[in-house]
C-alpha cells in the first residue's frame, strides 16, 4: 500500500486521505525510465535548492525528470508548492496556500540564467485565493527572465485563470513566447479527473490569447488512459483547431499513488503514433505523442520545430 504523506507526516493530499485504494496496472516496458543519477541532475538540483524554487518535474513526479535535468532543463513551477485545487490525476499538495513571494521572479530569472536555458518553461499551481489567479505574478516572472536573460525564450503553461476578469490579458500583455494551457482530458472525464475545472473556459482561455495576440503560439495537452474514447480524442482536436491552437501534446496518464484516479489502459506507442498523424491532418503546426510526452519535455527544441513549421507554412 502507498501511504500518501509527505517527510513532515503532514497529508500531502488530505482530500484523497480517505479514499479507498484503486488499482494498479503494471507498466509495460516501453514506459520505464531510468533512475535520476547523473551529474548535470545533481547540478540542476543544486541550482533550484539555492534559489528556493519549486519544479513542476519533481511535485508532479514527472517520468522525465532524469533526462531532462540531466540536461539542466527545469521548468518552475510558481506561487508555491500547494494547489487550491484537488485534481484526481495530480500529485501537487493540495491544501491553502501561502502568501506570494516578491522575490521570486527575481530567483526564477537568476536560475534561469545559472542553468544556462536556451528556452524556459514557467508553471504554476492553481491560486483561486488570489483576485488575479496569479496572473500579475506570473508577469513579473516573464519580466525578470527578459531582464536578466534577454535571448531565453519563454514558455509559459498556466492554470485556467477561472473566474478571474482580465488575467489572460495581463500575462498575454507580457508577451511569452508560448502560451500554453492543458485541457488534461476530455469533457466526459471533467467531473472525476479535473472536478475544479470547465472544459469550454480552457478552450475560451486559449481563443483569447490568440484574440488578443494572433501572433503568439497557443499549446494545450491532454494525458490518455484515463477512460477515454478515441472519438471524444478527435474532437478535442478539433474544438483545439476552432480556438486556433498551435501545438497538442498527448501523453499517457501515469497514476501517481493509489489514491489518485487509476491508469485504465496503457496506450501502446502505435497508437500515439495514429494520434500524432491525424492530428497534423488536422492542421496542428506541432505535434508531440508518446507514452512518455510531457507539456514541457523537449520545450526547447519543440519551439525551434514550431517556428520553423510556421515559417514553412507562411512561404
Amino acid at each position: 500500500m502507498t501511504i500518501v504523506h509527505d517527510t513532515t507526516l503532514r497529508p500531502r493530499h488530505p482530500e484523497k486521505a480517505h479514499r479507498p485504494d484503486a488499482p494498479a496496472l503494471k507498466k509495460p516496458d516501453w514506459i520505464r525510465v531510468r533512475a535520476p543519477v547523473s551529474k548535470g541532475y545533481g547540478e540542476t538540483a543544486a541550482i533550484v535548492r539555492a534559489h528556493g524554487l519549486h519544479t513542476v518535474c519533481e511535485e508532479a513526479g514527472c517520468p522525465n525528470i532524469g533526462e531532462c535535468w540531466d540536461k539542466k532543463h527545469a521548468t518552475f513551477m510558481i506561487m508555491g508548492d500547494t494547489c487550491t485545487r484537488a485534481c484526481a490525476f495530480c500529485n501537487v499538495k493540495t491544501g491553502l496556500p501561502g502568501a506570494l513571494d516578491p522575490a521570486e521572479p527575481a530567483h526564477v530569472a537568476e536560475a534561469t540564467a545559472k542553468l544556462g536555458l536556451q528556452h524556459v518553461v514557467v508553471t504554476s499551481v492553481d491560486r483561486d485565493d488570489l483576485d488575479d489567479g496569479g496572473a500579475a505574478h506570473f508577469a513579473a516572472v516573464i519580466r525578470a527572465i527578459r531582464t536578466q536573460c534577454p535571448a531565453t525564450t519563454i514558455e509559459v503553461l498556466t492554470p485556467d485563470f477561472l473566474r478571474k476578469d482580465r488575467a489572460v490579458e495581463t500575462v498575454v500583455a507580457a508577451r511569452p513566447d508560448v502560451f500554453n494551457h492543458n485541457l488534461e482530458t476530455v469533457p466526459s472525464k471533467y467531473l472525476t479527473v479535473r472536478p475544479g475545472a470547465r472544459y469550454f473556459a480552457s478552450i475560451r482561455l486559449l481563443q483569447q490569447v490568440k484574440e488578443i495576440d494572433p501572433t503568439m503560439f497557443t499549446k494545450s495537452g491532454i494525458m490518455v488512459g484515463l477512460g477515454e474514447e478515441r472519438n471524444e480524442i478527435l474532437q478535442v482536436m478539433d474544438d483545439l483547431r476552432a480556438a486556433d491552437v498551435d501545438f497538442l501534446t498527448i501523453g499517457q496518464y501515469l497514476q501517481p499513488t493509489r489514491k489518485h484516479h487509476p491508469v485504465e489502459r496503457f496506450v501502446p506507442p502505435d497508437e500515439f503514433k495514429a494520434y500524432e498523424t491525424v492530428a497534423y491532418a488536422k492542421g496542428f503546426l506541432m505535434v508531440s505523442a508518446s507514452p512518455l510526452t510531457r507539456s514541457s519535455h523537449h520545450a526547447g527544441e519543440d519551439f525551434a520545430r514550431l517556428k520553423a513549421a510556421r515559417d514553412a507554412r507562411a512561404r
